[in-house]
């Protein structure tokens, strides 16, 4: 079992699933399973019954994966604020890929689908959130400027060192 934090636009998904074909392991993205469960999608299940919700909801996933057979596994940027989730992490390995904030927004500043993008706060959320990421890391790897594979790479070699 490998975990993927960072903020959106770090690389998550890509990466995580360069990580799974590298290892011979299944990939998993916890938004589209919590979709699934929720039958909806995430900016929906956000508008329907708020964030408190979403992040519960979100935990129950989390924690029914980490529980489940061994994955390559991205969360979604806020998933580790929440306390019992980050409970869970400390026994798993877990791979912080670091973007930097103005990085993050040019990669994913114009997707309408992400709730986050809205909040008048986000600068604050992402400088809130790079504390949380870098006290559950394992491993932080940096991502700016690098290919996907590249960073992949650099995470195999981390681990397995």
């Amino acid at each position: 079992m490998i975990v993927l934090v960072g903020f959106m636009g770090a690389g998550k998904t890509t990466v995580g699933r360069l990580l799974a074909a590298k290892l011979g392991l299944p990939f998993t993205d916890s938004d589209p399973v919590i979709e699934d469960r929720a039958g909806k999608p995430i900016p929906r299940i956000f508008a329907d019954d708020g964030e408190p919700a979403f992040r519960a909801l979100e935990h129950e996933v989390i924690a029914r994966l980490l529980a489940g057979p061994d994955t390559v596994l991205a969360l979604g940027g806020g998933a580790a604020e929440h306390p019992a989730t980050r409970a869970l992490l400390a026994s798993v390995p877990v791979v912080f890929l670091r973007v930097g904030y103005a990085e993050a927004m040019s990669r994913v500043g114009g997707d309408r689908g992400r709730p986050m993008l809205a909040r008048p706060d986000v600068t604050e959320v992402y400088d809130r959130r790079q504390a949380t990421y870098a006290q559950l890391a394992t491993l932080t790897v940096d991502t700016d400027g690098r290919a996907p594979d590249d960073i992949a790479l650099s995470v195999l070699r981390d681990l397995c060192a």
